[in-house]
């Protein structure tokens, strides 16, 4: 499967840029599943729902599934979090898997990146990060398009997968 990473610090513009993404490449007629990394404590479910009452109960998973769509739930209950790898391996085949966080793995990225958050660039330090998307010029060893420019991204991202 064919993987592009988009990371950066909080507040860089990571989730506006996945989601522009997405609706730009999928307008292409090109299948894309994604990867959200939380590197908080997060709920999918609802206290009162039966798939939440499953999960109180004890149940490993819960799968919730109808017409339209299904969830699959996992309790780590006290496992590592499993590896990128592991996680992609989950997912049903697709021409694209855009991948938000995981900054530390090794599939290539773009940053993005906001001059207003006063974080530094992690681009520098990382070779996997191939390109950067910023509200502001920068001076890099690697091509740079201003954050909103949706299409040129992509074009960049789709050009370095073989899309």
């Amino acid at each position: 499967m064919r993987v592009y990473g988009v990371v950066g610090w909080k507040n860089a513009g990571k989730t506006g840029l996945m989601e522009r993404l997405v609706t730009e490449i999928c307008g292409r007629g090109i299948t894309v599943s994604t990867i959200k990394h939380a590197h908080h404590s997060f709920d999918v479910d609802h206290p009162g729902k039966d798939s939440h009452r499953h999960r109180q109960a004890g149940a490993t998973e819960v799968l919730l599934s109808s017409r339209k769509r299904f969830a699959l739930m996992h309790e780590m209950k006290g496992e590592a979090e499993p590896p990128l790898s592991e996680l992609l391996g989950k997912l049903a085949p697709v021409d694209l898997i855009l991948i938000e966080g995981y900054k530390r793995d090794t599939h290539p990225k773009v940053e993005a990146h906001r001059a207003e958050t006063g974080n530094p660039l992690i681009a520098p330090e990382d070779q996997s990060i191939r390109a950067v998307a910023s509200d502001s010029l920068l001076d890099l060893d690697r091509p740079v398009f201003d954050l909103n420019d949706t299409r040129a991204i992509a074009d960049f991202i789709l050009a370095e997968v073989g899309l």
